[in-house]
């Protein structure tokens, strides 16, 4: 089982979120990650799921997606080639003690302290998976109040030429 990352250029429609998201269902892959954004074409969105599996079953689910009438662009992200990035908000309970130690914690990963309240403060970082996995990490023994982190968004690095004309 292998993590497998997925762009697709889709019509802006009502319902295609949830005919791509059936298809990776009914094949068995649990979505790990689905982000869904504008354009620069207010008619086409970009899905980008991440997802585990085979790689045949993968292969199959791909060539499912791209028969829908609506998807425009459909390829698989390379990680050498590509730039994944996600957004993570995390509230922690904080005091004048702990505050200097989140926040040195906060530097050391380029994570921004965006409010401080009465006893709590929000940190919020962008970057890639792994940055925010092992920021998470460190900031585990602080009291987390809330948190939300959005799914992995991604680009191919220079220019794509398939994506040309879409």
């Amino acid at each position: 089982m292998e993590k497998h990352y997925l762009s697709v250029l889709v019509a802006n429609h009502a319902g295609v979120l949830a005919r791509i998201s059936s298809l990776f269902c009914q094949r068995g892959f649990n979505i790990d990650s689905l982000t869904v954004s504008a354009t620069d074409n207010p008619e086409i969105s970009r899905i980008t799921i991440v997802t585990t599996g085979d790689e045949a079953s993968f292969r199959q689910v791909r060539k499912q997606t791209e028969k829908l009438i609506e998807t425009k662009t459909l390829f698989p992200l390379n990680l050498r080639t590509s730039l994944l990035r996600e957004l993570l908000l995390i509230k922690l309970r904080s005091n004048n003690e702990l505050k200097p130690k989140i926040e040195e914690i906060a530097k050391k990963y380029g994570a921004s302290v965006i409010d401080v309240s009465v006893g709590c403060m929000v940190l919020e970082l962008t970057g890639e998976p792994e940055k925010v996995d092992d920021f998470l990490l460190k900031i585990k023994d602080y009291e987390i109040v809330e948190m939300c982190r959005t799914g992995v968004t991604a680009m191919e690095r220079g220019e794509v030429t398939y994506l040309l004309g879409v």
